[in-house]
């Protein structure tokens, strides 16, 4: 895991924090904070430009470990401390490298080595969830049934709606881009506008996939290629309007000859 850059030099103190890690104790007052964050025992944050408004971004040692909306640093440290039990102070210098990772998230084209999460607190099913929630491109959305079909528990849709409300950081890791089966806009942390927005801001259309929901249409296939796709598919978006067909479902694409796509790997009739 890449760990952001500190300017910490002497080596007594960081031997004590970590130890004091090792040991979960409460570490003194006077124990530098760069320390403590770099071993993971406090967190720093950045403020950064978000796609649907100012984001606060908490860091540590450790990676990434919270994202919060709007521009209320005192209300963020409060609500940090007491979901995390460590205290949160706004960054004296953040890492470049830690803000170039956070904006290769945020800008659409920009490369380079995503950042690493300090997720403890949540479960190895909630990371898992998150791990697939991350596989999911910019500009599309899946529905909570694909997450569960993924991860080989298609019976936990409710758990994976639940992980994702859990999801510490928020919009890096993005949970928005999952959806209701029906294309609804569902069960977002930070409100269903603000999911639309982010949704937006990444080139989705949120009204669409609404329309798509309340017209029963779940997939889209091409009748050269023989693919169905989710509506956001890359693949999908390329088909032109007289090859373009809508299916309501599996059972009704597999009938009509068509295979799941590969990409965005919707799911295939069983038998």
């Amino acid at each position: 895991m890449n760990r952001p850059e500190t300017h910490d030099t002497d080596g007594g103190w960081r031997e004590l924090a970590e130890g004091l890690h090792g040991l979960r104790a409460t570490p003194p007052a006077t124990l530098r904070p760069a320390v403590l964050e770099r071993v993971g025992l406090a967190d720093a944050y950045l403020a950064v430009d978000g796609p649907a408004g100012p984001l606060l971004v908490a860091y540590n040692g450790r990676g990434i470990s919270a994202t919060a909306p709007g521009a209320d640093e005192a209300a963020f440290a409060e609500r940090f401390l007491a979901r995390f039990g460590r205290p949160l102070r706004p960054a004296d210098r953040p890492p470049a490298r830690l803000v170039a990772q956070v904006q290769r998230l945020l800008e659409p084209g920009r490369r380079g080595t995503p950042p690493g999460y300090d997720l403890r607190g949540t479960s190895a099913f909630e990371q898992a969830v998150l791990a697939k929630a991350q596989e999911i491109p910019r500009g599309q959305v899946r529905p909570y049934a694909w997450v569960a079909g993924e991860l080989g528990q298609p019976a936990a849709v409710r758990a994976v709606g639940a992980a994702l409300g859990r999801n510490p950081v928020p919009v890096l890791i993005p949970c928005h881009r999952v959806v209701g089966s029906d294309g609804r806009l569902t069960g977002y942390a930070w409100g269903v506008g603000y999911k639309r927005a982010l949704l937006a801001a990444e080139g989705a259309d949120p009204d669409e996939l609404e329309r798509l929901g309340r017209r029963g249409t779940r997939f889209y296939g091409s009748d050269t290629t023989r693919i169905y796709c989710y509506p956001t598919c890359a693949h999908a978006r390329r088909v032109t309007g007289r090859h373009l067909q809508r299916f309501a479902g599996v059972a009704e694409a597999a009938a009509a000859g068509y295979r799941p796509c590969r990409s965005c790997r919707p799911p295939a009739l069983a038998g």
